[in-house]
């Protein structure tokens, strides 16, 4: 085991950029189906050790790059992902694949649709390599919550990539796919992208279809792209955005050529600094690097101001009242009838149910739903889940009044760097508030990227969040790509 002063064995791979990747594609200098078959080859050497992925889709991969070599030796124009390996988050479907959620209940479900984000990859000429590991049902801040057991980070094997998506995150890190497809509802993006060192994105609520998400908390869930560099990023999420009729949650809001805006620079832009995202709590390398970052966004002609938002301090229990209320709605539907567990060994229908849940079901999601209902339940909906959705209203309108005087906001993505694996499973209290600077964003429905920006001594990576209010995810990507180009 590598001490706290020297820096450990690493998985950590650079993958190539998206036109690197299409270039040698077009000029038929390689084959996407040897790409693919390289990236299947990585997987199989090291997923034993990091247990990124939970199931592959090689055939449909392969069949995908077919499609793509044969459009290539045409002169057929490609789409804007033709060739590239990405995976996917296990609580978004993918027909005819494992779908499990991380979770015993949904041992052996293989839907027979794909989720609308999932199509729109494939659309665009993405190649999908398989199914990525993540908390159960999406709950969680570690990636140890998983019933298929804990995603190992690449920069640090014994510690954490992050949660919820720690997959997604470490699939990037590790290249066994250039991008991946995670969701976010409380920092499930955000945070595994700072621990692993990759870009990651919380779109607006309604920007990308929740159609074909298992749902954990739906005011709140969203799907997002990983990727090693802003514009990739940036590109995917262009693909996957967008109205659809599945989904009536879904913006009609314009999709804009992200990749092109975060060419534009940031010169000019007011970006605003929370002086309650720097306060006790806040690890003192996390805020070095994050004030070198915002120093370098100073040195490109932004001007930095200083803001307040003080009803952050609620943020955390605001959003575990209102989560756990909805998945405890959500999850009511695995009950051992329909798809999914059920336990043999239930004499009665009520035992049935009650059997089947407590056997699919991890502590982690038990805890949660339990601490829904008893909010949701007679006589204390007032007091906990009504007044969590008050509050959450006094959250918005504060970033409302902030995006009046500053373009973006910066703050830490995490207030410490990965931790250990095991350090926080015997305490929940502890594990929640690691989420302490994702969670306003996402009750408050606003974007956001998280960019790297620098490492501890012992080279652990350090994320800067750059939100952005509601659909003006081209200001996110700017800044972003001003950190990233300032090689913090």
């Amino acid at each position: 085991m590598p001490s706290e002063t020297s820096k450990p064995t690493t998985f950590v791979q650079k993958p190539k950029t998206f036109s690197e990747l299409q270039e040698g594609i077009r000029s038929r200098r390689v084959k996407a189906a040897d790409i693919a078959r390289t990236y299947y080859e990585r997987i199989e050497r090291t997923n034993e050790q990091l247990n990124i992925y939970l199931s592959l889709t090689k055939d449909r991969a392969l069949e995908q790059a077919a499609r793509i070599d044969d459009a290539a030796s045409k002169g057929d124009p490609l789409g804007p992902l033709s060739g590239i390996p990405v995976g996917v988050k296990d609580v978004l479907v993918v027909r005819g694949a494992p779908s499990t959620a991380g979770s015993k209940i949904l041992k052996g479900y293989q839907p027979p649709y794909d989720a609308t984000a999932v199509a729109r990859l494939e659309a665009a000429g993405a190649v999908l390599l398989g199914k990525l590991n993540c908390d159960e049902f999406a709950m969680g801040s570690s990636n140890e919550n998983s019933a298929y057991g804990p995603v190992r980070n690449p920069v640090d094997p014994e510690r954490v990539p992050g949660g919820s998506s720690g997959g997604s995150a470490a699939a990037v890190a590790a290249d066994l796919a250039v991008a991946t497809l995670g969701t976010d509802t409380g920092g499930s993006i955000r945070q595994p992208a700072s621990f692993c060192g990759v870009v990651g994105v919380l779109p607006t609520y309604g920007r990308v279809s929740r159609y074909g998400l298992i749902a954990f908390a739906s005011s709140l869930d969203r799907v997002g792209p990983f990727a090693a560099n802003v514009r990739d990023a940036a590109t995917v999420l262009s693909v996957i955005a967008g109205p659809d009729a599945s989904d009536a949650t879904s913006s009609s809001a314009s999709v804009a050529d992200y990749a092109a805006e975060s060419d534009k620079g940031a010169e000019g832009l007011r970006i605003g600094v929370p002086e309650e995202y720097f306060a006790e709590g806040l690890d003192p390398e996390v805020r070095e690097q994050i004030e070198k970052g915002i120093a370098a966004l100073e040195n490109t002609g932004c001007t930095v101001k200083r803001v307040s938002l003080p009803n952050t301090r609620y943020a955390v229990p605001t959003y575990y009242l209102v989560a756990t209320a909805e998945a405890s709605a959500n999850l009511a539907r695995f009950d051992g009838v329909r798809y999914g567990h059920r336990s043999p060994s239930s004499a009665t229908l009520s035992d049935m149910y009650s059997h089947s849940r407590d056997e699919g079901f991890g502590a982690e999601v038990k805890r949660r739903i339990m601490l829904g209902t008893y909010a949701l339940s007679a006589g204390y909906y007032d007091a906990y889940y009504l007044k969590a959705q008050k509050v959450r209203r006094l959250l918005a309108d504060e970033f409302l009044r902030a995006f009046a005087d500053v373009d973006a906001i910066v703050t830490p993505t995490a207030p410490t760097p990965a931790f250990k694996l095991g350090e926080k499973t015997g305490d929940p209290l502890a594990m929640y508030l690691a989420d302490i600077y994702t969670v306003t964003a996402s009750l408050a429905g606003i974007c956001g990227v998280t960019v790297p920006c620098g490492a501890t001594k012992t080279g652990l990576p350090v994320g800067m969040q750059v939100l952005a209010s509601h659909m003006n995810e081209s200001t996110a990507f700017r800044v972003a790509r001003a950190v990233e180009a300032a090689k913090v």
